[in-house]
């Protein structure tokens, strides 16, 4: 499947800083990551460090924080990983299943996902 940009708000999780910015939707990548220094800026703290294999197939120890992220009008708080400063920002699987986002290849959109009642 392509990938494609999406407009994502992006917050600390006790934090009234935020920032808007053109994520790749991802759903290869199992987390979301943004440039550790935009994660620092709006107050997201380091709190665990995981080994993990980038798209480029290096396999590094990053570390990760919880963050508020917005998409579509929906929020969730959600892991997120400290990306070099230069690496694209990612939306990856974990924050889409937890907003309940489906990705639509075709037209390149975020669609709701139907969750089924109890």
């Amino acid at each position: 499947m392509g990938t494609f940009e999406w407009p994502v708000r992006i917050a600390g999780p006790n934090s009234e800083r935020s920032e808007t910015i053109e994520a790749t939707v991802d759903t290869g990548a199992f987390y979301s990551m943004a440039p550790a220094s935009l994660l620092q800026d709006i107050g997201v703290e380091r709190s665990d460090r995981r080994r993990m294999r980038l798209a480029d197939g290096r396999v590094v120890d990053a570390d990760i924080g919880e963050a508020r992220v917005t998409v579509n009008g929906a929020s969730v708080t959600t892991l997120v990983v400290f990306g070099e400063d230069d690496a694209p920002p990612l939306l990856g699987a974990y924050t889409l299943e937890g907003l309940a986002l489906a990705v639509d290849p075709v037209d390149q959109r975020l669609i709701p996902r139907g969750l089924l009642p109890l």
